[in-house]
């Protein structure tokens, strides 16, 4: 019989810290985004995806970038399912991820299982982690959910079958979702039953890849015989599988430089992908059809991604890459999902052994034969396909039992405004915390709630809903701020700055204000102004901050941060450095404060200083996947090779095969 059960994991973990207060008013990096001058050539089908809503801001999210690299041994809090053959652990607060999945009879971890708990800045708005099974909604990147809980509960279908419900809303896109997950018993297979609603009058785009992180040491493959592969320098094209470059590809060590391939599964082919060792053993994750892509992520054996194979870990640790199915051949493309619809689909995951000579064979074909086999004899693509209309008629509806873990009360919030009705996911308004309770008064009364006391604005909801609701609500200070938020995000900057203005005159707190007018000058091109408000911001919150409390001072380091880089940008090194000195020293000491330093330096005249900075070691928490800042400043400084431990590249200093 499958149990479910809490439980608790000690791992060293790096806490994600508070959320940023400042709103992202800029579009988030173009890591993933394509050469121009690949477009020409796509298939129409994905060209138009491709072309269709890309994410053009992070708002209503907040970065979360307020994690360091010390990491403390904790307990935390776990969901296990678990029958006589499998047992899945998962982190309902962090993400739902499936961080472990161990094989009873062979005694086998399938995944890569990473032995700390370490944020990265990979996640669309800031803080992820690797390892395990994760599920990516929203767009195109890890979720903005990898850190943040899901609601969470038992579930009992009809038919008696124990399950665990996760289900969030995504703010991103503003569509409900849910996870279910069960072993059948005596199975070798975990199950995740997925669905995805649109309970919106428009139509939404809809993004989903599930990625599966197992160990580098493997052959991955996948009923395909060319792959759409994306690198860092964001060049799509079609190449053939498994060999091009001269290399065999599906073994991940064998390309230098991190990339993605995107297997070109034919229509009415099975979907599946597996990753198996020298000996024929690993994992196979398979789904119905819905399900069409298929990917492989790899770091390669370059410096700069071996270096990030140990920042996301530890020293010693394993390596690892991605398998990963999602909604379209690429993650590049959005698909549409109609007003009022809904998609779902089954996964499957568990152990595949296979004929250790045919898999790892030169002969491509046979090697694919022998997974698609033993496949169809583990789990016969029948058996899969009946099971998930089971699941859709009998389960996916179910009300969840005994909650387990609870997750936002944004879903309840937009519940509670739009009155929909949502079978299976409940978002009761028992759910509703501190963020949401200005939002629930403006939503009653029409007025949204002026501050008691002095702190950074909570999140701003930028829905057309909400927009039109703080459009017709009194014109105060706050009201006017969070309405800017809203506008600009719907490319109305002029109007955006208007409100801002507007506020400014009777804001008793001006920083939030500044700021975002400071942004708007930036984007403008109008350096000299944006220099000068941030100045005035970053005064303002000097003289306004209460405590050195977590709030506060994410709050400064974020303005000051923000503030040194437009003062620099705009020649003002003495300003810079005032900017500076009125940071915390602990903030100083901070990685990313550290290289802010050393161009502060540069930009003062005093290379040599810049220089003992790099020599004396930092480490910049929240670098970005992709970002090649610290590598540009060393170049500034000097023309010695980039030393290694500060290596993070991801591409070839030119286009290459890698």
């Amino acid at each position: 019989m499958t149990t479910i059960r809490r439980d608790v994991l000690t791992l060293p973990v790096a806490e994600p810290g508070p959320a940023n207060p400042l709103p992202p008013l800029r579009p988030p990096d173009g890591t993933h985004r394509l050469d121009e001058r690949d477009r020409a050539g796509l298939p129409r089908d994905m060209a138009r995806q491709i072309g269709y809503e890309p994410l053009r801001s992070l708002l209503p999210e907040r970065v979360r970038d307020g994690y360091g690299r010390d990491r403390t041994p904790r307990g935390i809090g776990t969901i296990v399912l678990e029958n006589d053959r499998l047992r899945a652990t998962v982190l309902p607060g962090f993400g739902g991820r499936v961080v472990s999945l161990f094989h009873k009879p062979s005694g086998r971890e399938l995944l890569y299982r990473n032995p700390v708990l370490q944020p990265a800045d990979f996640a669309l708005n800031g803080a992820w982690f690797s390892g395990g099974i994760e599920w990516n909604i929203g767009a195109t990147g890890h979720s903005a959910l990898a850190c943040a809980p899901l609601h969470a509960a038992r579930v009992t279908a009809p038919d008696g079958t124990r399950m665990l419900r996760l289900w969030e809303w995504e703010r991103l896109r503003d569509l409900p979702f849910q996870v279910d997950l069960w072993l059948p018993e005596g199975s070798d297979f975990l199950y995740a039953g997925v669905r995805v609603r649109n309970p919106h009058e428009r139509a939404a785009p809809l993004y989903w890849w599930s990625n599966t992180a197992v160990p580098e040491e493997r052959r991955v493959l996948a009923p395909a015989e060319d792959a759409w592969h994306f690198d860092h320098a964001r060049r799509l094209r079609l190449v053939p599988v498994p060999v091009h470059g001269g290399a065999d590809r599906t073994y991940p060590l064998r390309s230098t430089y991190p990339a993605d391939h995107f297997y070109e599964v034919p229509d009415g082919q099975r979907r599946w992908i597996a990753a198996l060792d020298g000996d024929g053993h690993g994992l196979v994750q398979t789904s119905t059809d819905v399900l069409r892509g298929r990917k492989l992520f790899v770091w390669g054996s370059g410096s700069g991604g071996r270096r990030w194979q140990e920042w996301l870990t530890e020293p010693g640790t394993g390596g690892y890459c991605e398998i990963q199915a999602g909604l379209a051949r690429t993650q590049l493309e959005h698909v549409r999902l109609e007003a009022g619809s809904e998609t779902a689909w089954l996964e499957a995951y568990g152990p595949l052994s296979g004929d250790a000579r045919r898999v790892n064979g030169d002969d491509w074909t046979d090697a694919r034969a022998a997974v698609g086999e033993r496949l169809e004899q583990a789990l016969p693509r029948r058996q899969l396909s009946s099971a998930y209309e089971h699941w859709r008629a009998a389960a996916a509806d179910t009300e969840p039992g005994e909650v387990l873990a609870a997750g936002s009360g944004w879903g309840a919030l937009e519940v509670l405004r739009g009155g929909y009705a949502l079978p299976g996911t409940p978002f009761g308004e028992s759910t509703l915390q501190d963020a949401q309770r200005p939002w629930v008064e403006l939503l009653g009364t029409g007025r949204f709630p002026e501050p008691r006391r002095a702190g950074p604005p909570g999140e701003t909801l930028v829905a057309p809903h909400w927009r039109d609701m703080l459009e017709t609500a009194p014109a105060e200070p706050l009201t006017e701020y969070h309405l800017g938020v809203a506008q600009w995000h719907a490319g109305d900057r002029a109007q955006a700055v208007r409100s801002w203005e507007r506020g400014l005159r009777l804001a008793p707190s001006r920083w939030p204000l500044l700021r975002c007018l400071a942004v708007a000058d930036q984007e403008a091109g109008n350096r000299e102004r944006a220099a000068d408000r941030y100045a005035d911001a970053f005064d303002d919150l000097c003289q306004e901050r209460r405590d050195d409390g977590a709030t506060w001072t994410a709050a400064t380091a974020a303005l000051g941060r923000e503030a040194i880089g437009a003062l620099l940008a705009a020649g003002r090194p003495a300003d810079a450095r005032a900017v500076w000195e009125r940071l915390r020293p602990a903030v100083r000491e901070r990685g990313r404060f550290r290289l802010i330093e050393a161009g502060l330096l540069l930009a003062e005249g005093d290379r040599d200083a810049a220089r003992a900075v790099f020599d004396a070691g930092f480490e910049v928490a929240d670098l970005r996947e992709g970002a090649e800042a610290i590598g540009e400043l060393w170049s500034r400084i000097c023309d010695e090779p980039l030393p290694e431990h500060y290596d993070f590249r991801m591409r070839p200093p030119a286009d290459g095969a890698g």
